[in-house]
């Protein structure tokens, strides 16, 4: 693939040497925030970074621990709540008393404004008063390669427990518990099309945004159908990404304007080589394929045509005796043409930022 050094414009070249910046993904910028260089608002966002990061795993570890001990004694001896009362989890939100998280506000902010407050002078997360840990009046890390890997170790550790606070929030709110059985989400968007193809492990049914939980059979038929036509035209082109490097038609392509199928170039240079009679061609092709040969059939399932035999060729052999081979090469159908999808959309950002197209791209050889 191509050599992200050749991309200058890339914001990792204002701070890809802080901290932070780990294998195997380097500089994560995608957006391209820092670009500018600007050093104080990257202090500022990794103060926030590291503020973060260490108040999730705190959270983190305040869901596991009470699983396992609580406090003795009350929480509100005023209102009778004890400890052992007060339930693990965002159920815990409405058991505290208000009084309660009045101190809990009070005591952060004198912890936040008064024992750590944010010097310029010093490195995002370090504050005078703090020492390992962040005791307080603590002992202090010895400059050099130790601390640097444990502060590395920090941010890798803060940015994995704000992922797991999250799920654990998001597990907690739709099953009642933060490891909960998701059989007790009964309003899952599992519920509804959780035996069909392409529900595959490890992921098991995706469908984060719930855009399915309505159980629209005709919706989910219809999405199946676009997801298994987008596979099929993605598998064909990241195959015509790789084959013209080593094989090309003879002869020409448009003899009246001399352009032999030699001299297009491949990738996304071609765009502009082909002529635009090519292209009304292959569209009206395409066309006839689609709305001619294999037209959807609400009596069939999604993608299965009458017309196509094995591997898509018309009036071939078909449909496969195996029921269990079927469904097995039909999974295998769905998980290939989203491989595709994936691995054409970063050809083509590849052959976009460094004009890469031949075996450079996916790691062959020259």
């Amino acid at each position: 693939w191509g050599d992200w050094a050749n991309y200058t414009a890339s914001p990792l070249r204002a701070f890809e040497n802080e901290l932070g910046v780990q294998a195997p993904i380097g500089f994560f910028d995608p957006f391209g925030m820092t670009k500018d260089g600007d050093m104080e608002a990257f202090k500022r966002r990794r103060a926030t970074e590291l503020k973060n990061g260490r108040v999730a795993m705190l959270a983190t570890m305040g869901y596991i621990v009470p699983e396992y001990f609580r406090f003795p004694g009350f929480c509100s001896p005023s209102e009778g709540v004890k400890f052992a009362d007060i339930p693990n989890g965002l159920a815990a939100i409405s058991k505290v008393p208000a009084a309660g998280w009045t101190q809990w506000f009070l005591f952060l902010g004198l912890i936040e404004k008064g024992v750590y407050t944010y010097d310029p002078t010093r490195s995002p997360g370090d504050f005078k008063n703090a020492g390992v840990l962040g005791v307080p009046n603590g002992s202090t890390m010895v400059p050099g390669e130790g601390r640097n890997r444990k502060l590395n170790s920090e941010l890798a550790n803060g940015r994995l427990a704000m992922m797991a606070i999250i799920g654990m929030f998001f597990q907690d709110g739709l099953t009642g518990s933060a490891w909960g059985d998701w059989a007790q989400y009964t309003e899952s968007p599992l519920r509804a099309f959780e035996n069909e193809l392409g529900v595959q492990a490890p992921v098991g049914y995706f469908d984060p945004m719930g855009m399915s939980k309505d159980g629209d059979l005709k919706t989910f038929r219809r999405r199946r159908e676009a997801e298994l036509k987008n596979g099929r035209v993605a598998m064909f082109a990241t195959m015509g990404f790789i084959l013209p490097e080593y094989f090309r038609f003879p002869g020409y392509l448009s003899p009246a304007k001399d352009i032999k199928f030699a001299d297009v170039p491949n990738g996304l240079a071609a765009l502009g080589k082909v002529p635009l009679t090519g292209w009304i061609q292959i569209l009206i092709f395409c066309g006839m394929v689609d709305f001619g040969l294999y037209r959807a059939d609400e009596s069939r399932d999604p993608g299965d045509y009458e017309n196509a035999g094995i591997l898509g060729v018309p009036n071939a052999s078909g449909p496969m005796s195996d029921v269990e081979g079927r469904k097995r090469k039909l999974n295998s159908e769905l998980a290939n043409g989203r491989l595709a999808m994936v691995a054409i959309t970063g050809m083509l950002f590849q052959n976009g930022m460094f004009g890469t197209t031949g075996p450079a791209m996916w790691g062959f050889g020259s």
